[in-house]
């Protein structure tokens, strides 16, 4: 749907146009687009499994209408469980795998202003993929410069 750096993380594509705590704001423009097309990405890393790793961008879609968040988690999680978030320990709730391919498997929902809320003004959100049935990884990412980050992107 976007662009290609918005699938490819490992590649890290696009041009760092801002970072703000963790949180790099990367743009390029795809090929056929007439402008670039910008992205909060930030990658993280199980802290008990430093081969467990997910990418978070936040986006906004080209008609600028909706704000969209797109996991990317390795290959190999549990699909059915999909993926689950808290914020701050609040549980978010899950949201399911869309598709997946060479990189990683996708999770994507459209950020309302609820739970952009929550990413602007909360410290830690936890993303949690399952590897079997029985067993959750939680991995944390920091929310620290979120807000500026996002008011970044164009």
């Amino acid at each position: 749907m976007l662009a290609p750096v918005l699938l490819q993380p490992a590649a890290a594509q696009g041009t760092v146009k801002a970072k703000h705590g963790d949180w790099q704001v990367r743009c390029e423009t795809p090929p056929g687009a007439q402008k670039e097309m910008c992205a909060l990405i930030q990658s993280i890393v199980a802290d008990d499994r430093p081969n467990i790793g997910l990418v978070v961008i936040v986006l906004k879609t080209a008609d600028g209408k909706n704000r969209l968040l797109r996991v990317i988690a390795p290959l190999g999680v549990l699909l059915p469980s999909g993926l689950g978030l808290k914020v701050d320990a609040v549980d978010i709730g899950h949201a399911g795998f869309v598709r997946c391919q060479p990189s990683g498997c996708i999770a994507e929902v459209v950020m309302d202003d609820k739970l952009l809320d929550q990413f602007r003004t909360g410290k830690t959100a936890v993303f949690i993929i399952s590897q079997t049935p029985e067993e959750g990884v939680g991995i944390p990412l920091a929310l620290a410069g979120f807000k500026e980050a996002f008011d970044d992107l164009p």
